[in-house]
Formats: C-alpha cells, structure tokens, sequence
C-alpha cells in the first residue's frame, strides 16, 4: 500500500515540477521554421549532384537527413529530455537497410561520375562538407528543438519509409540553422536547460529492510 501510494506522490511530483510544454520544450511556443516538402534535388538539401539520377537524388536527401540528426545527437546533449543520442541510435537500428542503400548509391555516384578512386576522394569530402553544413551555434536551441522533432517521427515510420520524413521535414530542418531575431527570441524558455528534474527510482530495490527508501533513489535537481 505504502509503495503505491508513493508512486502515486511521484506521479504527481512530475506533472507539479517538470515544465508543461511537451510539444515544445525548448521554447514557449514553437517558432515557425516553414516547414514543407521538398524535391530531393533542391539546392536547399545539400551539396549539388550534377548528373545525378532521381534515386540518387533521393539517396542523397536520406544522407543528407541522417548527418543533420547525426550533428544534432553531438550538439544537443544539454539537454538531456531530447534523448538526441538515444533516438539517433535507434533511426539507426530501425531504418538500417534504407540508410546503408542511400550511402551505397551516393557512394556509387561519385565513382560513376569521377572514377573509382577520385570518385571516393570526392565523396569522403561530400561527407564531411555535409556534417558542417549542419554546425550551428547561434541557432542551436531552435536546431535541436526540431531535430528532436524530426527524430520521433523518423521512429514512428515503418522501415524503409525514412526517405518520407526526410522529404517532408528537410525544409524545416535547413531553416533552423537560421539563428531567431526579433520578437521570437522572447518565446524562448531557459527552464529546461538550467534544471532537470530526476524523480525517485520507486522499486523494491530502492527500500531498506525498514521500509525506507534508499539514498541512491531519491530524487535530486542537477544541473544539466
């Protein structure tokens, strides 16, 4: 009973004391980054491919997605409720097969283009040039709200469907790299990264023979 009732005061600890903006957790309100669909060839994307085909292209889009949540899972660590490295991890996992086909075909495309050993030169630029393009720090807040975004929702996709948040969400994920100004700057809600609450384990293993709960459980602010 006693052990019920303390997950019950646990329950509602957390609804009292973590900030109730779930769908934005960054911000007060979410700042309009424009997000729509995108043609896989769009410059906006990345780097150009001239000559490149319709699946190279579209390969192209799904790399290009996969640096940009790579990056994020590198610069949004501070905050730690984003679980960037965790999400990451599993799109990995979760959408293997369609990942390793995008890098094969972007892959094979330099070599066709620029032969077999300046075509990969090539692409090891292409790569790295890629995860830079994706480096913000003046826009890094409104970066990681939306590449958490992004990451849920790459996540809900059935396998071999990432191809269809990258086209979907590309867009938005390029405008974030764009620092706020003006008035949105004010919808900006420092909270989050000052203070994480961490509640109490509640499990028999975090109790005493007496019934009390040990230190190791017990909940605790720590800056983050």
């Amino acid at each position: 009973m006693a052990f019920r009732f303390l997950k019950t005061i646990a329950a509602a600890a957390a609804l009292t004391l973590l900030p109730q903006a779930a769908s934005a957790q960054l911000f007060f309100k979410d700042p309009d980054f424009k997000p729509g669909a995108i043609a896989a060839s769009d410059p906006l994307v990345g780097l150009p491919l001239p000559g490149a085909s319709a699946a190279e292209y579209e390969a192209h889009m799904i790399w290009n997605m996969r640096a940009g949540l790579n990056v994020a899972a590198l610069q949004c660590q501070f905050a730690p409720y984003l679980r960037a490295v965790d999400n990451y991890n599993d799109i990995l996992a979760h959408h293997s097969k369609e990942l390793m086909d995008a890098y094969n075909t972007v892959g094979k495309y330099f070599k066709r283009v620029h032969g077999p050993k300046q075509g990969q030169k090539l692409f090891d630029d292409y790569s790295t040039i890629t995860y830079n393009n994706f480096s913000t720090l003046h826009a890094q807040v409104g970066f990681c709200q939306v590449a958490s975004g992004i990451a849920k929702e790459a996540l809900t996709r059935p396998k071999g469907q990432f191809h269809v948040t990258a086209e979907t969400r590309m867009r938005e994920l390029r405008n974030s790299l764009v620092p706020l100004g003006g008035e949105r700057m004010l919808q900006y809600n420092p909270w989050p990264l000052v203070r994480q609450l961490v509640l109490p384990t509640f499990n028999e293993k975090c109790y005493d023979k007496k019934n009390r709960l040990k230190k190791k459980c017990r909940g605790q602010y720590v800056t983050v």
